[in-house]
């Protein structure tokens, strides 16, 4: 067992989940199997009931996991498919302690910090590695050090550290270097503390990694392993990147799989890295700007909707085009009207929940429909191009969702049959992976090219069956539905050249180097008719 412990220091969200997904992506161009962990300090249990200006998008695994967006970085980075064993907040150790104690597993003893909730840590960490079959486990322990609620993180760590040997764990330190634009100067004391303080814990860091929004010259590089003990090809410069894509390659570029092989014992290989590089030749000729117009709920914070951004860009890499995504709040179409999407390539209606904003949706989807511009509705944006089209193609005027109008009459959208029960709002949606059916001779089949496939989900309202005939006859297709066939999965319309919606998240299965079919035919469409 081999694991690589990534902490942060200075401040949070300085890219340890970056640094985390390239380290994996080089270990993976040497052909290593890799897994990976995110163990977070905070006690909610998931971070499913987490507002999205809070904590950002929530990123659902195939086994329906809900997780911090990390995990995103992680499958996108490896292009791998992780699992419930590959995230852990403080909450969820908590409550499986707590259980255990309750159940009499203790046999009386007074359960502790130490050494109770440390051996669970070990565990998790042994048990995701063992059941993945991995060469290698990366844990990213998240926050900052020093923060309160992750001590018992770090003194796991520690443990763990001590008992599979130096050659098997190793510790990647993550630190700010902040410019001083008073003495125009890299400041080294920051990072020099955070190390400090991580050494308190008993850890001393095998590799640190700068982060800095400037190349960072050699003599501080040789100032901080100097003041820090740390061996100085060892301390790796991280100069912010024109795209997060680069820094495996930049990463390579300090002979970093040959100094992980080194440190871990790991037979030396050629790291192959051509597919990133063939992504970065494709970022820097992406010359060609296609406006694609986001209406969301969450806009004014792009972690909201960090996958679905990633997947529609990288699509517009793929054909080397530029999709500049321009985030439009709901609320400001419904207060300014449609002029605010004049000039759009592409629109698309992103998940939400609640009913804020959902007038403004409901126009742009309208205006999509009426003007022939491509569109693309996910989850929340399936329902809403089922609400527009009822209201204004079917007339029936007060058309709604059950979510928005529980006592409405004409609820095109009602809650699942399986969701009318659940009280409690924690890890009850319909989570996690569920195949669909394809009608032939749809543009999803097109988009597709196979009857069957496999989707994440993350909801609780569908598509009225009820309304289906009617819908249909009108121009409104139901392409590909639960192998059941009550479910309602893709949906779009006929007489259109592109607009088509999924009950689904494509976002979470979608692949910088492997762009989800959905996004890529989005993008070719925008790109016919482009206004520039």
């Amino acid at each position: 067992m081999k694991v690589i412990f990534v902490t942060g220091g200075v401040l949070s969200g300085i890219g340890k989940g970056i640094t985390a997904a390239s380290i994996g992506a080089i270990l993976k161009g040497m052909d290593h199997r890799v897994f990976c962990q995110k163990f977070d300090g905070y006690l909610n249990v998931d971070p499913g009931t987490m507002s999205p200006f809070q904590h950002g998008e929530v990123f659902v695994t195939e086994d329906g996991t809900e997780t911090d967006l990390d995990l995103g970085h992680y499958e996108r980075f490896l292009d791998v498919e992780l699992n419930k064993y590959s995230s852990f907040t403080t909450g969820k150790i908590y409550e499986e302690i707590i259980s255990r104690e309750r159940k009499g597993e203790y046999l009386g003893g007074t359960v502790q910090i130490v050494p109770h909730l440390t051996d669970l840590i070990k565990e998790k960490i042994t048990l995701g590695h063992q059941t993945s079959g991995a060469d290698i486990t990366i844990v990213e322990i998240g926050g900052t050090v020093g923060d309160m609620e992750n001590e018992y993180l770090l003194e796991s760590a520690r443990q763990l550290h001590t008992e599979l040997g130096r050659e098997n764990a190793i510790f990647v330190h993550v630190a700010l270097l902040p410019y001083l634009g008073a003495s125009k100067e890299l400041k080294t004391k920051p990072v020099q503390h955070s190390v400090r303080e991580l050494m308190s814990y008993g850890i001393t860091p095998d590799y640190l990694v700068l982060r800095a929004d400037m190349q960072i010259p050699d003599d501080v590089l040789e100032k901080v392993a100097r003041a820090t003990g740390i061996q100085h090809s060892h301390v790796i410069p991280a100069a912010t990147a024109d795209s997060i894509y680069h820094v495996p390659l930049d990463f390579e570029e300090n002979r970093l799989s040959e100094k992980l092989s080194a440190s871990l014992g790991l037979p030396s290989r050629k790291c192959d890295l051509a597919k990133w590089e063939h992504l970065v030749d494709n970022i820097s000729a992406s010359e060609e700007i296609l406006n694609l117009g986001m209406i969301g709920k969450y806009n004014d914070l792009e972690d909201a909707y960090y996958s679905l951004n990633e997947g529609l860009r990288t699509a517009g890499y793929f054909y080397r085009k530029n999709v500049r995504i321009q985030f439009i709040d709901a609320t400001l179409v419904e207060k300014k009207g449609i002029s605010v999407l004049e000039g759009l390539d592409g629109i698309c209606i992103p998940w939400g929940f609640g009913e804020r904003g959902i007038e403004g949706m409901v126009l742009a989807t309208e205006y999509a429909r009426t003007n022939k511009i491509p569109f693309l509705g996910i989850c929340l944006g399936s329902q809403i191009m089922a609400i527009e089209f009822a209201r204004n193609v079917l007339g029936i005027a007060d058309a709604n969702s059950e979510e928005f109008s529980p006592e409405g009459k004409s609820n095109v959208v009602r809650i699942m049959e399986t969701q009318k029960s659940v009280r409690s709002k924690g890890g009850t949606m319909r989570l996690g992976t569920y195949p669909c059916e394809i009608r032939k001779r749809t543009l999803a089949h097109e988009i597709y090219g196979v009857e069957t496939v496999s989707e994440r989900h993350r909801h609780r309202f569908e598509f009225d069956p009820e309304y289906r005939e009617r819908m249909e006859q009108a121009g409104f297709v139901v392409s590909a539905v639960s192998p059941d066939g009550l479910l309602a999965e893709i949906v779009e319309l006929r007489d259109h050249p592109y607009m088509i919606a999924t009950q689904a998240h494509p976002e979470f299965k979608s692949r910088p180097t492997r762009p989800h079919p959905l996004f890529l035919g989005l993008v070719r469409e925008m790109g016919k008719n482009a206004k520039g």
